[in-house]
């Protein structure tokens, strides 16, 4: 699918929850939070864009679990 410059994506996995947005630009790639479309974004290149997204497929990023430990 071709993308139009400064066009925001947002996941359609999110549904109405708060999530991310993003939008590719012609040399990096920007994010925002789709609750404050008007507030502060992160600008990555499309190289780190990239490597995030082959750590996201490999789990890298998975939380620790937790202890299933009564708490004393």
């Amino acid at each position: 699918m071709e993308q139009a410059e400064g066009q925001w994506f947002k996941s359609s996995f999110s549904g109405n929850s708060a999530c991310v947005e993003v939008s590719f630009e012609a040399s990096e790639v920007r994010v925002r939070d789709s609750k404050n479309s008007a507030g502060p974004t992160l600008t990555f290149t499309r190289a780190e864009w990239a490597a995030f997204l082959r750590g996201v497929e490999n789990a890298e990023f998975e939380l620790p679990r937790q202890s299933q430990h009564p708490a004393a």
